[in-house]
């Protein structure tokens, strides 16, 4: 039998705990667990990860990619838009505390345990979720619009876009208690996706007024817009999530559904070699750019309850024979 010796010409070193800092492509065995690890640097990619309870499209997102929030949505059944909010804890989705009244195509922002509704179809609504329950907010928007996004926190958040019809430029500012008058969208647009804070957010993709699919990149810096650099390839119902200067696109409509993703770095934006497991439009998303959350939408014209999880990958520790 070969041996890893006589294959590499040198032993596996015996540790009993982990070394502390490993370089690319030590190997050891820990005596301790007895196994075999060896450190690697991962690519960029997204994985399967666990269902919605149904099929859905156009729900809110909120939190992590290990703590996500699911909110409403257009159910598979079709009919009236749904109450139900689902909780990811990075494995499987489980039941939360049902919206007031169901609804879809809103923003959402926050966390797990302190998350927030706005907007929706043809409302105006605003919620506040404690990781049990719904409330109604402080305040609801000026003006009821869907098909916008939000980025931020549950006391201190920024939604921008959407239709009232026709479309809408504006963006507001929440402080916990009520919404107050941002700088207005360069362009005038829904179906868009963002990332960031209150006082430093990204706006980028949509449909315009006109019904053109929109590549601009808008960012804000608490009083007003400025272009950014343009995707580069124009997209609507894509998903979206991290900083101002590290931020992901991904899916969204060509109009053909597509599954890429695109990294911006505060200038500009790259395509990222990692694409969707499967490419979908009208879903909800959330994250970080460490780790993001595609759920539910439409993957070739066909709604669904999967769910997709982006690692962007480095340095980490393998077990062998199982990784």
């Amino acid at each position: 039998m070969a041996t890893y010796k006589g294959i590499k010409g040198f032993n596996i070193q015996t540790v009993s705990s982990d070394p502390s800092n490993p370089f690319i492509g030590q190997i050891w065995y820990n005596s301790t667990s007895s196994i075999v690890k060896y450190f690697a640097s991962l690519p960029e990619a997204w994985s399967t990860g666990g269902n919605l309870s149904d099929k859905k499209t156009f729900m809110g997102g909120a939190g992590t990619a290990t703590a996500g929030l699911s909110i409403g949505g257009n159910p598979f059944s079709g009919g009236p838009t749904t109450n139900s909010t689902e909780e990811y804890n990075g494995t499987s989705w489980a039941a939360g505390g049902n919206l007031p009244a169901g609804d879809a195509y809103m923003a959402g922002c926050g966390t797990q345990t302190a998350a927030l509704s706005a907007g929706g179809k043809n409302t105006a609504n605003t919620f506040e979720y404690n990781g049990s329950s719904w409330t109604a907010g402080g305040a609801n928007l000026s003006v009821g619009r869907q098909g916008l996004f939000g980025a931020g926190t549950q006391t201190a958040a920024l939604v921008f876009g959407g239709t009232a019809p026709p479309n809408f430029n504006a963006a507001e500012e929440y402080n916990g208690s009520s919404w107050t008058n941002g700088g207005n969208l360069t362009t005038g647009r829904k179906y868009l996706a963002g990332a960031g804070i209150q006082t430093s957010g990204l706006a980028f993709g949509g449909r315009t007024a006109a019904g053109a699919i929109s590549n601009a990149t808008e960012e804000y810096n608490g009083t007003a817009w400025t272009n950014g650099g343009n995707l580069p390839v124009a997209k609507r119902y894509l998903g979206g999530c991290g900083t101002q200067t590290s931020a992901l696109a991904f899916g969204g409509s060509t109009p053909d559904t597509v599954g890429t993703t695109e990294l911006y770095n505060g200038t500009s934006w790259t395509a990222l070699s990692a694409t969707m497991v499967t490419a979908e439009q009208r879903f909800g998303s959330c994250g970080t750019r460490a780790g993001a959350l595609a759920f539910g939408g439409n993957a070739e014209n066909s709604k669904t309850e999967a769910t997709q999880e982006f690692s962007e990958g480095g340095p980490a520790t393998l077990t062998v024979g199982t990784d």
